[in-house]
């Protein structure tokens, strides 16, 4: 992209104004942030300070992009779906990244999946639906 990049900046706002969105159309109704790739540093940043949300998603967690940022003091639950063949954003570095990463929490491998779960989208449904059972 020729664009400039502000770290997120912009796009944190993106995700606050969508929460804001959602709050009044569907007020009462819990919220369930959920972010791919970039979207999930985004929204794992976002999430995790604001009250509307109840429980954080992120698949394909870009980990390098945290620089040391390992979400202190957060404590809503939180579900890391990371392909173990991830040619974007290494399994291992997100791996590592997540030790450090409060509970509650939860990190789920799928073997052999990359970067996008190419088919392998219905084993990340069938994991989701079982956080999202747990709430």
């Amino acid at each position: 992209s020729t664009g400039t990049y502000d770290e997120g900046r912009g796009e944190m706002d993106d995700v606050r104004y969508a929460l804001e969105f959602l709050s009044r159309r569907y007020a009462g109704l819990p919220v369930i942030l959920a972010g791919f790739s970039f979207g999930a540093y985004v929204g794992l940043r976002v999430a995790c300070v604001d009250d509307r949300v109840q429980a954080i998603i992120g698949l394909s967690v870009p980990a390098r992009m945290f620089e040391g940022e390992t979400l202190q003091g957060c404590q809503k639950p939180k579900l890391i779906i990371h392909g173990t063949e991830d040619e974007i954003a290494p399994y291992e570095l997100t791996a590592k990244w997540f030790e450090q990463v409060p509970a509650p929490k939860s990190m789920v491998a799928v073997p052999g999946a990359d970067h996008f779960f190419q088919d392998r989208l219905n084993e990340v449904e069938a994991i989701i639906i079982g956080f999202v059972q747990t709430l």
